[in-house]
């Protein structure tokens, strides 16, 4: 993997750099984290500047709507965008980074028409109906139900922890469309809109008082056949093409915006004195070298996801499990650093850190991770 950069990615840069210090200072307020109307808006108005300046879904094909940057233009905006303090995907993280590469990689050409454009240019927001109450770590064992009926499935059952269910247009939706196939097999793909009659939306209270969850009761919502994406009954694959990209790319911002944090703790640990500590030193330099490693680590998967056609393969399993343990750490180390100034529910440290505690369950637990590694890296025997 080569790591240098070209005359022209550092023409990119230097023009993203210029873009983001004219546009930045005049940006409205960020609004409340409660405030999920407003939210939309900010995260969607943040959405629509991209596009009208041509970095909306960079690494995204041409033929989906993006601009077909290299895997290393994508990083450099990745690394660029965080360290000017830009907003963040957001409640645009659904559509951006899990439904719009599925339907890029696996829709029709008019499926990819219809709903691509609208989530480059920031005008629609999609929300994801993956987990049910019995069906988390097990997702093949959903229950969710959808019987054809002519132009139609009608949709029964229910979802939970699905991410920005309040103010979605669109959910990425997974149901069994044969109840009589092996578990794995008799599942199909579905957008589904979020107003369609027999559909309620009941947020959920995380542990940090944030509401980007909610359940979904689906009471026989009629949802056109021709949004199922990819083949019925061979939604398994698809979805395994929708988590790849979860796993595998969507994190990569967020690599970038821990190594800040870990900057500003090394800064606060030596303002405060606790930079005196031997252990603390150690554990800030060990912690330093693990996300860059987690860095080259993500290098290494997007070069790798554009060499096999754009859909991130197993690695991003790897990347996970190490990513979501390393974030645990270092808002273990920020409590630690700033003592109790990170217990105020106030503080944003202490709301990142709660956060943190959820990213080894979030896109797949560590355990599920650990046997995708074990299974299709290593290749040993499947337990039983």
């Amino acid at each position: 993997m080569d790591l240098t950069y070209t005359p022209e990615e550092e023409e990119f840069r230097a023009g993203l750099r210029d873009w983001l210090a004219k546009v930045l200072p005049g940006l409205p307020a960020k609004p409340s984290p409660a405030d999920w109307p407003g939210r939309r808006a900010y995260d969607l108005g943040w959405q629509r500047r991209l596009h009208d300046a041509g970095y909306a879904g960079l690494h995204w094909p041409l033929d989906a709507g993006g601009r077909g940057a290299t895997p290393t233009q994508h990083l450099i905006f990745l690394e660029e965008t965080e360290r000017a303090g830009a907003p963040y995907v957001g409640a645009n993280f659904v559509g951006l980074l899990h439904a719009g590469p599925t339907i890029a990689a696996e829709g029709t050409a008019e499926q990819r028409a219809r709903w691509l454009p609208p989530v480059l240019r920031g005008e629609e927001v999609w929300c994801q109906g993956f987990s049910e109450p019995g069906a988390g770590s097990d997702l093949a064992s959903l229950r969710t139900r959808a019987v054809r009926d002519g132009d139609d499935y009608v949709v029964t059952g229910s979802k939970i922890w699905t991410s920005h269910a309040e103010v979605a247009d669109w959910c990425e939706l997974l149901v069994r469309t044969d109840p009589g196939a092996p578990k794995h097999r008799g599942i199909s793909w579905l957008a589904m809109p979020m107003d369609a009659p027999g559909l309620t939306v009941r947020p959920l209270r995380t542990l940090a008082g944030s509401t980007e969850f909610a359940e979904v009761f689906l009471d026989e919502v009629r949802v056109p056949v021709t949004h199922r994406v990819g083949a019925e009954n061979d939604g398994w694959r698809v979805t395994m093409v929708t988590l790849s990209f979860e796993r595998g790319t969507a994190f990569v911002g967020e690599v970038v915006a821990c190594r800040r944090t870990l900057g500003e703790l090394a800064r606060a640990a030596k303002a405060n004195g606790r930079w005196d500590d031997p252990v603390l030193r150690r554990r800030l330099g060990r912690l330093h070298g693990e996300f860059g490693a987690l860095w080259r680590l993500t290098q290494w998967n997007v070069s790798e996801s554009e060499r096999s056609g754009g859909v991130p393969g197993t690695g991003g399993s790897v990347f996970k499990l190490a990513y979501s343990h390393a974030r645990q750490e270092l808002y273990d180390t920020a409590a630690e650093v700033l003592g109790s100034a990170s217990l105020s529910l106030e503080e944003e440290w202490t709301l990142d850190r709660l956060s943190s505690l959820s990213y080894t369950i979030a896109a797949g637990t560590s355990q599920i991770q650990r046997t995708i590694v074990a299974e299709r890296i290593l290749g040993l025997p499947k337990g039983r």
